[in-house]
């Protein structure tokens, strides 16, 4: 009875680990470069990030035009004056300091807002794919994550991910 017992198990056991389970791969990073909505968030993106920079460099001319107007009559100043100015300098380059910090920070969370949807869209076709096909999972391949991934045992679902967003649109 034992050994009945046994044989079951151990073919039971030889049945499911034959069974393989399939799975996708692809590359998120050419997808999500593919798509229209990122080429639209990454110009708008890029717009912002000239108008920062421009403002950024109106500043910094602004302050060095001050500095340089302050090094040439230094001298002249009487202390309380010469005090007085010195903050000046101070506190406005403190300003540009602040304003840079917070372009970036403003800049980051433009980026954050702007790409949300579209990895939306994206997670939207990668579940599509990935239940149509019948995956189990599916790899994104980008940043060396998965070195190796065999071919018999996967599937490349990059062109199946971006015809899915094609179809969406």
């Amino acid at each position: 009875m034992k050994k009945l017992f046994f044989l079951i198990v151990l073919g039971v056991l030889s049945l499911t680990a034959g069974a393989q389970t399939r799975f996708g791969y692809f590359s998120y990073e050419e997808v999500l470069k593919s798509m229209p909505d990122y080429v639209l968030a990454q110009r708008s993106i890029d717009d912002l990030r000239v108008k920062y920079d421009a403002e950024l460099k109106r500043a910094e001319e602004e302050f060095n035009s001050k500095y340089e107007e302050f090094l040439e009559v230094q001298k002249d100043l009487v202390p309380a004056i010469l005090r007085k100015r010195q903050a000046e300098l101070q506190e406005m380059m403190q300003k540009n300091i602040n304003f840079k910090n917070e372009s970036k920070r403003l800049l980051q969370q433009a980026e954050t807002d702007a790409f949300a949807p579209v990895k939306v869209k994206l997670n939207e076709a990668l579940t599509k794919v990935g239940q149509a096909q019948g995956y189990a999972f599916i790899l994104n391949t980008d940043g060396n994550a998965c070195p190796y991934v065999n071919p018999e045992m996967g599937e490349n679902a990059t062109e199946l991910v971006k015809e899915a967003l094609n179809a969406k649109q």
